[in-house]
């Protein structure tokens, strides 16, 4: 057993002086080696940092691109919306522009109107003033026929005056006058003189005239009245006018009647026969 154990140490350390020095000579192989691989691994590690180092750039670049080109973009969308803005308002210019065009047409179409309106109104005016003054004309002219009217009305009363004074006269002897009392002359002298109207064209119904008119109906007149500044009276339910004036020596409480001769209506007074004044009725 003993030297079993010896020929095993001794086969161990054989071994081992064996194997260390192959050992430590594949090492300095190494370690010879290792300077040499280094030296061409070097290069490599240079060349693959450079290029790294590109694609590192390249990558900013790249995102320095993306990102200029998402700048760009988002001018052109500002752009394109800024564009899109600036032709809404050129089409709200327009359509305002439109409006006040069209707001303009009518103000100059209710001008032209407004114009035409007071051509014709002038116009209107016009007319108007030369009716107006040949109305004034005619008014003027009819106010001078009135005027000539009234004067020779005048003269045929002057003229009525003088024939029924001379009638008077010549009568005075034959007829019968009435006994005046100084009263009663001085109440006739107390009226007031008449004013005298046109001839106008009443008629009395001839079954009223014959019931109330004529020979055989006689009244006194009492005292005339003023009517719309004109002498009347009233009988038999007509007022009438005086057309002639009231003769001299007649009294307005002498009986009277009236009658309808020549085409016109007369009083009489039967105390004074051949005078007559004429009458018109009034409607």
């Amino acid at each position: 057993m003993k030297q079993v154990g010896l020929i095993s140490t001794g086969v161990l350390l054989l071994l081992l002086g064996t194997v260390a020095p192959t050992y430590a000579q594949e090492r300095q192989e190494q370690e010879a080696q290792s300077p040499k691989q280094e030296q061409q691994a070097k290069p490599e590690k240079q060349q693959a940092k450079g290029q790294q180092k590109q694609e590192k750039q390249q990558q900013q670049q790249a995102k320095g691109q993306q990102k200029q080109e998402k700048q760009q973009q988002q001018q052109a969308k500002g752009q394109q919306k800024q564009e899109k803005q600036q032709q809404q308002q050129a089409k709200g210019q327009q359509k305002q522009e439109k409006e006040q065009q069209q707001q303009a047409k009518g103000q100059q179409k209710q001008e032209k109107e407004q114009q035409q309106q007071a051509k014709g109104q002038q116009k209107q005016e016009k007319e108007q003033q030369q009716q107006a003054k040949g109305q004034q004309k005619q008014e003027k002219q009819q106010q001078q026929q009135a005027k000539g009217q009234q004067k020779q009305e005048r003269e045929q009363q002057q003229q009525a005056r003088g024939q029924q004074k001379q009638q008077g006269q010549r009568q005075a002897g034959s007829s019968q006058r009435p006994q005046r009392t100084p009263q009663a002359e001085a109440r006739q002298r107390a009226e007031p003189a008449l004013r005298l109207s046109a001839r106008g064209e009443g008629r009395i119904p001839d079954d009223r005239f014959r019931s109330h008119f004529g020979r055989g109906h006689r009244f006194r007149i009492g005292s005339p009245r003023m009517v719309d500044g004109y002498s009347r009276f009233q009988y038999g339910g007509f007022w009438f006018g005086f057309v002639d004036p009231w003769p001299e020596g007649w009294y307005y409480t002498d009986d009277v009647y009236i009658d309808y001769v020549d085409g016109g209506y007369y009083l009489y007074n039967p105390y004074y026969p051949g005078v007559r004044i004429g009458i018109c009725v009034v409607m």
